[in-house]
């Protein structure tokens, strides 16, 4: 077998993106210990197993469909601009159509297998629908979510809040106000760190007529969207305290603070002329989400 077919496939699959499925649905669980629930870690492997086929099947799908604008990408990051694993060097574009398919198949199994140890519940089968809804039409014709503007808002709702409900209903049974308050400020951290890796790519996604969020919008009010929105996200987390969030899980969420802030000023610093840094910026707004949910998860974890 060639190595470096692996290899490719491998940097295809984006296993980094993966980790933060698996820590969403973590914090979603971690919820669910934090109220004295005895986990049931069989269905926490099914879960996540779920979840994961099902981003799969996203990444795999969103690089066929994208693989014409990444190939003239000349600003591709680690987080952006696709993975380079397709193209004249790389693997054929029908292997990341093929391995979408196979990953939604995975899906569709786990889905019933899903069924059948959950008892069919209504409000946890609500949400699953709603993810594979999100993740199915993101990167498929005709809707392709992720070239309407609308994508990242559909995104950050998936990944930080409904991937977390769906572990914390499968192992709870039901929804509890401590969902919502724990993922409110990821959602806006989410849509902030997706508009500063959107950046890079921004005239070739022009050139493409590609309309995410940060070409809808243009460059400039794109940037003061994606400041405020971080700015929001501690003003929730503050709000959550006065109605009864535990201090213990949010002030350590507060510790990401100054990390935010430096996101906000090297962005300006970017739009003011600087010379960009584009993996820095992409690592630092994946490092304040990644961090403040990890934040999170560990205190929901060990209190």
């Amino acid at each position: 077998m060639d190595i470096r077919a692996i290899g490719l496939f491998i940097r295809l699959s984006r296993p980094f993106f993966l980790l933060g499925g698996g820590l969403v649905y973590s914090l979603g669980v971690g919820i669910a210990h934090y109220l004295g629930v005895n986990i049931d870690w069989g269905r926490y492997i099914l879960g996540q197993a779920w979840v994961t086929t099902l981003q799969l099947a996203t990444h795999y799908l969103n690089e066929y469909f994208d693989s014409p604008a990444d190939d003239a990408n000349a600003n591709r990051t680690l987080f952006s601009g696709g993975s380079g694993a397709l193209g004249q060097d790389g693997l054929p574009r029908e292997v990341a159509l093929w391995a979408g398919i196979a990953s939604l198949t995975g899906a569709t199994s786990l889905t019933v297998i899903l069924m059948r140890v959950s008892g069919l519940n209504t409000a946890l089968f609500l949400i699953m629908a709603l993810i594979f809804l999100g993740a199915f039409f993101y990167s498929i014709p005709p809707v392709r979510l992720v070239e309407t503007g609308y994508g990242e808002l559909t995104t950050s709702i998936v990944v930080a809040s409904l991937v977390p409900a769906f572990a914390f209903i499968l192992q709870y049974g039901e929804f509890h106000r401590l969902v919502a308050m724990s993922t409110f400020p990821l959602i806006t951290l989410h849509i902030a760190m997706m508009l500063a890796i959107e950046l890079p790519d921004y005239a070739n996604d022009l050139k493409f007529e590609k309309l995410t969020l940060m070409v809808r919008v243009g460059w400039e009010r794109g940037v003061a969207f994606h400041n405020i929105l971080i700015l929001i996200t501690y003003l929730l987390i503050g709000v959550a305290m006065f109605f009864k969030f535990p201090l213990a899980v949010a002030v350590p969420a507060l510790l990401t603070l100054p990390l935010g802030l430096f996101q906000i000023w090297y962005i300006n610093r970017i739009t003011a002329g600087a010379k960009p840094n584009w993996n820095l910026l992409g690592l630092l707004a994946v490092l304040v989400f990644g961090v403040t949910a990890y934040l999170l998860t560990f205190s929901f974890w060990t209190r």
